[in-house]
């Protein structure tokens, strides 16, 4: 994706980011459903990978299956963002 790369599995503190673009400090994380009854840990997570400056974003793992297009549109979004 214009020449940004991503590592999967990627350390953050005590937390293994699903994705992360070390360049761009961005975390993306696929959810899959079991991710319904653990709102709030994932808020805690979430929290503690922003205070080390990352940025996370989210998406269910049924939406990247069922629209892989707009989940790459958002991502170029976030990326493309100051």
């Amino acid at each position: 994706m214009a020449g940004v790369k991503f590592r999967r599995q990627h350390l953050i503190g005590p937390y293994f980011a699903d994705f992360a673009c070390v360049s761009k400090k961005l975390v993306i994380e696929i959810d899959g459903e079991h991710h319904a009854f653990q709102v709030e840990a994932d808020a805690h997570r979430t929290a503690a990978m922003e205070q080390k400056g990352w940025r996370v974003i989210r998406f269910w793992a049924n939406e990247v299956v069922a629209n892989p297009e707009g989940v790459w549109m958002e991502v170029e979004r976030v990326l493309s963002a100051p």
